[in-house]
């Protein structure tokens, strides 16, 4: 028999978004306005036309690997060979933990498994307003009408996390002025987020601007644009390690010390590395580390099977290649990703340019929607959004294709509603 979340992902198309709340929230405090209408116009399947309903068990499950997560990165043994195995700015640590981690997971017949982790994931505050922006079309599901979290709540967690970033790094001294960093930010998908972020830093009293790596300057004291100190730089971009020349001044000011950049290398070098997934997934390799049963009966329980890519092995994982998802080690977004059953053969003589690994294939579970009078179904994901551990969000993402996209008609990101296991209610999540 289906869960309750299961049937209400089925058949459930009551609740749709309310695009006159979506237009208020998203430009509220914006001044002249014209978000909503720039998003129609350049991100048209930024967000889903309907919520994902998730079982409270996944849930419970989801959080329970994450916990799990943080008690291997806390290993000397797992951190030391982390570190080794990344370029040297990665052992620089100023104390910031990294904002807004993202772990991304598929809902499998066998419970909730995580596909990846990301440390610079986008979309939360996209997410936040979203879920307000929910509406209600039948009595019975009038009690949904809410958002999983008010977004004045979310909104003051968000900053709140900043602050504790900063005062990691800088004490008591006071947060003056966030740089919202990324390359080519005006023409970056999730640009409307960058505005959101800018606006709510304003609104907390925050000095914010969006800004290119080229903007920027090291004097050798502090990170300028312009003549603008910059106190914190809010990362977004896919440079994980700063290693370009286009950077330059943003890794030389963060070398230094003189500005504080989250998330950052080290973060991205514990958590975001695929070969983790490696090491996540083999209890050999775990117990070896120093995990305890409790963490490593967790972990293979969440955490698909996953090898890296080797001469030794290539072979073998072509001849069971529909059994595997392939990614890059250093990948994001999808790219360069693909399932095994959609190879090619020249596609896979490319890959050896590249450092790949193998992780078991877990199917997506499924969102109904409905188009023109029909059903479509769209495959999901789950993002948990996460900093110094504690989970801060849940979203989905609904897709069709190989990976997640933000090319699906209906699709997008969707907000997360947690349905209740035994009796049949549901609740927001949070």
């Amino acid at each position: 028999m289906p869960s309750t979340s299961e049937s209400l992902n089925r058949e459930c198309g009551c609740i749709s978004v309310d695009r006159e709340a979506l237009q208020a929230l998203l430009e509220r405090g914006r001044g002249s306005g014209g978000l909503y209408a720039s998003i129609l116009a350049n991100q048209p399947h930024l967000f889903a036309s309907v919520p994902v309903f998730v079982g409270r068990e996944h849930v419970d499950a989801m959080f329970a690997v994450i916990e799990a997560i943080e008690r291997v990165v806390a290993l000397p043994t797992f951190r030391n060979a982390a570190l080794v195995a990344a370029p040297p700015i990665a052992t620089i640590d100023h104390g910031p933990r990294g904002v807004l981690y993202g772990y991304d997971f598929h809902l499998g017949d066998g419970g909730p498994k995580l596909i990846e982790i990301n440390t610079n994931a986008g979309g939360a505050l996209l997410n936040a307003v979203l879920a307000q922006a929910q509406k209600a079309c039948c009595v019975e599901m009038g009690t949904l009408s809410e958002g999983p979290v008010a977004l004045d709540a979310i909104e003051g967690r968000f900053v709140a996390m900043f602050r504790e970033e900063w005062s990691l790094q800088r004490g008591e001294a006071p947060l003056g002025t966030i740089a919202i960093v990324d390359a080519a930010p005006a023409a970056q998908y999730l640009y409307p987020e960058f505005l959101l972020f800018e606006a709510m830093f304003r609104s907390k009293g925050l000095d914010a601007f969006i800004a290119a790596p080229e903007d920027l300057r090291f004097d050798g004291r502090s990170l300028l644009a312009g003549e603008r100190r910059i106190d914190l730089v809010y990362n977004r971009l896919t440079d994980f390690y700063l290693e370009s020349d286009a950077v330059r001044p943003l890794r030389d000011a963060y070398v230094a010390g003189a500005t504080v950049v989250t998330p950052h290398p080290r973060g991205h070098a514990l958590y975001a590395d695929k070969r983790h997934l490696v090491a996540l997934s083999s209890g050999e390799r775990l117990a070896a580390l120093g995990a305890d049963r409790s963490t490593i009966a967790t972990l293979l329980a969440g955490v698909p099977r996953t090898v890296l890519v080797t001469d030794e092995n290539r072979g073998a994982l072509w001849a069971e290649r529909k059994k595997y998802f392939f990614k890059t080690v250093a990948g994001y977004g999808g790219k360069a990703a693909y399932r095994g059953d959609k190879l090619t053969t020249s596609t896979w003589a490319e890959m050896r340019e590249r450092a790949y690994v193998a992780q078991e294939l877990v199917r997506p579970s499924e969102r109904t929607i409905v188009i023109e009078g029909k059903r479509i179904p769209l495959k999901l994901d789950v993002r948990v959004y996460v900093y110094d551990g504690a989970p801060q969000l849940l979203a989905a993402r609904l897709y069709q294709g190989q990976t997640t996209n933000f090319r699906t008609t209906g699709g997008g990101f969707a907000p997360v509603f947690t349905a209740g296991p035994d009796r049949g209610d549901t609740r927001p999540g949070t």
